[in-house]
């Protein structure tokens, strides 16, 4: 297996490429086709993550196939609680982070995670913003062991703690 990460370009059929993984494993995890009012930002990748100076989206593939990604995007979320904390010029976020079942428990994700702060870093970002969910089993244990602080943990219905890294 001979694994190469590379940052999607303005290309169409590569977008597509990447949206199709999305989609396919969305249903798997998750057992919901596309939502507008959650996949916003795949449906326009290319607006959210390819043309954007400070945004970058990444792809695993193992020879042309996808097996995992990762986007990384100015913070633009508008919680209260982070109100001039966060904001698109100092905070990157990351996005989409999904490995294929058959490629997990390799490293995959450090290394797309240590590819986005990479960029974040030379995009003159200070720090790194996400959230994950309490329910995703093995979310908590592996953001801590990147060095990702949880900043918030809301009883929401989506279990959702927020975590950010000083880059």
């Amino acid at each position: 297996m001979n694994i190469e990460i590379r940052e999607i370009e303005n290309d169409d059929s590569q977008i597509k490429s990447v949206q199709d993984f999305l989609y396919e494993q969305i249903k798997i995890e998750y057992g919901i086709g596309p939502m507008p009012e959650f996949h916003y930002d795949i449906e326009g990748l290319k607006e959210y993550y390819v043309l954007p100076e400070r945004n970058g989206f990444f792809a695993a593939y193992d020879g042309e196939r996808i097996v995992a990604t990762a986007g990384i995007r100015a913070y633009d979320k508008d919680y209260e609680f982070f109100k001039g904390q966060y904001t698109e010029d100092n905070t990157a976020s990351i996005w989409r982070i999904m490995v294929d079942k058959d490629y997990r428990r390799m490293g995959l994700a450090r290394s797309l995670v240590e590819n986005l702060e990479e960029f974040a870093k030379k995009a003159g970002y200070d720090q790194i913003y996400l959230n994950t969910h309490r329910y995703l089993e093995a979310a908590l244990p592996f953001w801590s062991s990147l060095g990702y602080v949880v900043t918030i943990e809301e009883d929401d219905y989506d279990e959702t703690n927020h975590m950010i890294k000083i880059i």
